[in-house]
């Protein structure tokens, strides 16, 4: 396990950053009002900003290099991620929107699969989606979808409501979790199937307005006997709890890292408005209350990064990292929360306005208590387990993150 001095990049790594941070101040920053729009001059910026990134050198940094990526190790592409995530956009510019999807084909797709969907999803032709969300259903308990694929001759025929499909609207296909076999164990009844989104009986109900936002994909889709051919299967049937575990699992560092990029944006942000906005006969930096949000954060932020570091040094020594994961998830996404608030409230009225990202950054930071599980969840996960070790006699070790098999005192 590496130690905590250990967890910092090496300087082939921290170049690499200062290249893609660079790359943010050169092409996303000054871009992200006509990427906001959504409309055809965004998506003709987008392309120039994406053949930009090809020619530097930046694109698809986390994917294998037989496969069009940048061939970046697990732990430089978590320390990569935290300046992708500086901006919402960035990660379309660079290529890493698709990297789960694409993860997915390479380790469990067909060569036909790989050749039809993966090479151009690496190569930014087209761009998938993920349905799995329902709105009938808890999204804490995937074991409660209802989603059905059942075979017909040939084919798969997919009924089934999904929602906060993100990206459907522009994807080029979906894999779906669906019910295949009802009656084997729980965890084995599920499958992944791969769905074009041409597909008869796939319909987009509408996108979702979240929070304000109505064009931000993330779309309600219904499955009206959607047929498609059987070896659209991805991965072994049944397998679709263990396939999306590869897809989340490591997933989540990199949410965590990218919320570590957005709190420090905001925590720039925040204290250049502190040093540089007069009040009562000073900087607001003179305040001590300001000084105090700028402290707090700077803890925050840090402790945040310590421990999703750690989490990823676990996942690359080959442990799961399930205590350590969950842990990031909820401290992770109320740090970001908390940063973000405390950059509006230093900006004034400015802070609420679009003048700056902050307001936008604010309600993305909402959503991270609830994707990728909720908050909650991952607390009782944290919870269960070290109870769980403590009834056995044994305590948590909290210098090597492991359980401590000579018992407590």
């Amino acid at each position: 396990m590496q130690s905590v001095v250990e967890l910092e990049a090496s300087p082939e790594i921290q170049d690499l950053r200062r290249r893609v941070l660079g790359f943010l101040e050169e092409f996303i920053y000054p871009n992200e009002p006509i990427l906001l729009k959504h409309d055809e001059e965004a998506a003709r910026t987008m392309r120039s900003i994406q053949a930009k990134a090809k020619e530097r050198g930046l694109w698809a940094l986390g994917l294998p290099k037989e496969i069009g990526g940048g061939g970046l190790d697990f732990m430089p592409y978590v320390f990569v991620n935290e300046i992708v995530g500086r901006s919402e956009f960035a990660m379309a510019g660079l290529g890493t929107h698709s990297a789960q999807d694409a993860t997915m084909l390479y380790l469990y797709g067909s060569p036909e699969q790989k050749k039809r969907w993966m090479i151009p999803l690496v190569s930014g032709d087209i761009y998938p989606c993920f349905s799995m969300t329902e709105p009938e259903v808890s999204g804490a308990d995937p074991t409660g979808l209802r989603t059905r694929a059942v075979q017909d001759g040939d084919e798969w025929v997919i009924n089934g409501h999904k929602w906060f499909s993100s990206g459907a609207n522009h994807a080029a296909y979906t894999t779906v979790m669906a019910v295949t076999d009802p009656d084997a164990p729980t965890y084995e009844r599920f499958s992944m199937i791969i769905v074009p989104t041409d597909t008869p009986g796939f319909e987009i109900v509408r996108v979702v307005p979240v929070m304000g936002e109505t064009s931000g994909g993330h779309c309600e889709i219904r499955f009206n006997n959607a047929r498609v051919p059987l070896t659209n299967l991805l991965g072994p049937r049944g397998q679709a709890f263990k396939i999306a575990q590869r897809r989340l699992g490591p997933g989540r560092i990199y949410h965590c890292m990218r919320w570590l990029g957005q709190a420090q944006r905001a925590f720039e942000l925040m204290v250049n408005r502190a040093i540089n906005r007069q009040a009562f006969g000073g900087p607001l930096a003179d305040k001590q209350t300001i000084q105090n949000w700028i402290a707090d954060s700077a803890a925050e932020i840090q402790a945040a990064r310590l421990l999703t570091l750690n989490a990823a040094a676990k996942i690359d020594s080959g442990d799961e990292a399930r205590v350590e994961i969950a842990l990031i998830k909820f401290f992770g996404a109320k740090v970001l929360h908390d940063v973000i608030d405390r950059a509006i409230q230093v900006h004034g009225a400015m802070g609420v306005s679009e003048d700056t990202p902050l307001a936008r950054m604010y309600r993305h930071a909402r959503f991270a208590r609830i994707y990728d599980g909720p908050d909650e969840v991952h607390r009782m996960t944290v919870a269960r387990r070290i109870v769980r070790e403590f009834k056995q006699g044994r305590a948590w070790d909290f210098g090597r993150g492991v359980r401590d098999g000579g018992g407590f005192r």
